[in-house]
């Protein structure tokens, strides 16, 4: 008996409360899909050549024992006693019918798997969209403190545990207890309920061995899971933080950590297999007694006279043919509950309600003008540390407003709530008048382009990667913007030019490439409001000056918000607001916020020495003193 660990649902989750019985009655739908006539008939027509095959099953071996019974002696006399006539034709139909229905029984069964093959495939799909359709669905905050290794396991793991819940179920289990039926309905009949009865005692003690040491073996097999879940997780995240490991020199610390994942794997793994040894064991030693049983009695019945030495095969085949499902009824049942407890995750996973939803009624978001109302909006991720506390600002059509401030002051998470992928702890964010609380989340999201800070690419090529601002844009409009972003001369100069792919995360290019690609396609998008969060943050002085240009092009007749910390890039801002500690401190134009001596003058004067201390180091090459800060770190280090 061989395992196969295992390694779709309705739009609606199934109900867990009720355990395993309640999830299979919610994952039962996919077997008759919604609105997909030509897959409905596939079932029907499967469960026509299953019941078929039963039939066939259960007569197949009668052949047999009229064969036997044809070529055994009929009389004292011996074979000499019947005609010639007979004994050639007459055994000859019956091995022929019988092993016609051999043939099929095979076919018939085939005929069943290939039917419902597009059902079952059908299922894991509408799983694996939904799944995916729901994780974009859930919150930011989901997805900054999720394990993206230990995820895709438990996704490939419950998609596939969906196709053997559905086929085993009904193709498996189902047929094999009604062949059960049939057989000891068809000993009763024949010869008598005491066959009846031992075949039945055995075929239950087999179940409820199965049953039993199946449900001691689950626990070993969460256990392979969950260790097999923690190497991929530390494995996937070491190799997407590659450059970190080789910085600080730690493969051996990371080949250690994943070791210590594989040796709790290779403990549970061995428990598995061990495991199945002793239930394979056990389910042989009970089927063959009973059988030796059923044997027994038979064969006292031939020698008594009241059995023919057909009768005597045809209970064998009987018992043999049975042995072959209720075997695979173990190994069903076997796979049906690993299914279900890698299958539990996945539901786990779709039960994750998002923060963020479209209300009832949520309307559309129509930009006219493009105006931005922050009215007395306050924040917290955690409600013992505030991050917004009652901001309030404008930002007039077509203008530009500028958020800038230490870091952890707030600045970025305006831009996130302006997304709306967080709701506001109190007041409210208009654009055009309309609340963007109470309009669709696609709606709001198509009105605004994003150049973040962080910008990751699609392992994909750079084409791709600026197309995705506008999916349906010609490569004419891809290039265009392209060279709006100043990156069309460098995507040129690579052998591959607009085809180059860029690396997961965009790991092949630099920083300033990837930013520049990053505002290309937000060019392309073309939206009527703009966000910058950092834009230029990546790019050294004189790229930043052309983005700048460029970005000031894309800019003009666009409501936009930029986020900065180099004041230089935001002198020309149509009022710049300087957050602290999550208040507004000051607001202004550059000159009048200057002229005011407050907290960005000083931000200003800082910069402006770190800038011109650069550029007389540039300029003359001469080495200098450690500052505070890095005497600070190197006094750190030393601890």
């Amino acid at each position: 008996m061989v395992d196969q660990p295992a390694d779709t649902t309705p739009d609606r989750e199934p109900p867990r409360d009720g355990g395993h019985m309640e999830t299979l009655r919610g994952i039962l739908p996919y077997l008759w899909p919604e609105g997909r006539s030509d897959l409905r008939w596939r079932v029907v027509l499967a469960m026509l050549a299953l019941v078929v095959a039963k039939v066939v099953t259960v007569a197949t071996p009668f052949a047999y024992k009229a064969a036997v019974d044809a070529l055994a002696p009929v009389s004292e006399e011996g074979p000499a006693a019947t005609t010639a006539a007979a004994i050639v034709a007459v055994p000859v139909a019956l091995i022929l019918a019988y092993g016609a229905g051999r043939v099929f029984m095979v076919v018939f069964a085939q005929l069943r798997e290939g039917l419902f093959a597009s059902v079952g495939q059908n299922a894991v799909r509408r799983l694996a969209d939904r799944t995916f359709r729901h994780l974009h669905a859930l919150s930011l905050r989901f997805h900054l403190e999720r394990r993206t290794g230990g995820l895709s396991r438990v996704i490939e793991r419950g998609t596939k545990g969906i196709e053997v819940i559905l086929r085993y179920s009904l193709f498996n289990t189902f047929p094999t207890l009604v062949e059960l039926a049939l057989v000891c309905g068809i000993l009763a009949w024949n010869f008598g309920w005491p066959f009846a009865a031992i075949t039945g005692v055995t075929v239950l003690f087999y179940i409820w061995f199965t049953y039993r040491a199946t449900e001691w073996r689950m626990e070993i097999r969460r256990q392979m899971n969950d260790a097999d879940t923690d190497a991929n997780t530390k494995a996937i995240d070491s190799l997407l933080n590659f450059e970190t490991v080789k910085y600080f020199a730690n493969e051996e610390h990371e080949a250690r950590r994943f070791d210590r994942s594989m040796a709790r794997y290779e403990k549970a793994a061995t428990r598995t297999f061990t495991s199945l040894a002793a239930l394979n064991s056990g389910q042989i030693v009970i089927f063959s007694i009973g059988l030796t049983a059923i044997m027994l009695m038979a064969a006292r019945g031939v020698s008594q006279g009241a059995m023919t030495v057909g009768d005597f095969v045809l209970v064998n085949s009987f018992l043999i043919q049975l042995y072959m499902p209720l075997n695979f009824l173990g190994s069903t049942y076997r796979d049906i509950k690993q299914g279900l407890i890698d299958i539990e995750a996945m539901f786990d996973l779709l039960e994750v309600e998002p923060e963020i939803w479209d209300r009832p009624g949520a309307t559309e978001l129509k930009v006219g003008e493009g105006e931005i109302v922050f009215d007395r909006v306050s924040f917290a991720y955690d409600r013992a540390r505030p991050i917004l506390r009652d901001v309030s600002f404008t930002i007039r059509p077509g203008h530009t407003l500028a958020i800038v401030g230490p870091s952890g002051a707030g600045k970025s998470t305006i831009s996130r709530l302006l997304f709306r992928f967080y709701e506001v702890s109190d007041g409210a964010i208009r654009i055009d008048g309309q609340n963007v609380a109470e309009v669709t989340q696609a709606s709001l999201r198509a009105a605004i382009g994003m150049v973040p800070q962080d910008t990751v690419l699609f392992n994909d090529t750079i084409r791709y990667n600026i197309r995705y601002g506008r999916p349906d844009a010609s490569d004419e409009e891809v290039e265009a913007a392209a060279k709006l972003a100043q990156i069309h001369d460098f995507v040129m100069a690579l052998p591959g030019g607009y085809d180059t792919i860029v690396g997961e995360r965009g790991l092949k290019l630099s920083g300033g490439e990837k930013q520049r690609v990053s505002i290309a396609r937000t060019i392309l998008k073309g939206p009527p409001i703009l966000v910058l969060d950092e834009a230029t943050s990546a790019l050294d002085t004189h790229t930043e000056r052309e983005i700048q240009s460029a970005l000031g092009q894309v800019s003009r007749d666009r409501t936009t918000l930029v986020i900065a910390h180099r004041l230089s890039t935001v002198v020309d801002a149509d009022e710049i607001i300087v957050l602290e500690a999550g208040r507004i401190a000051e607001r202004g134009r550059h000159d009048e916020l200057l002229a005011a001596g407050g907290v960005y003058s000083s931000m200003w004067n800082r910069q402006r020495e770190a800038d011109e201390a650069r550029e007389r180091l540039a300029q003359t090459g001469e080495d200098r003193g450690p500052t505070a800060e890095e005497q600070a770190l190197a006094s750190l280090t030393a601890k």
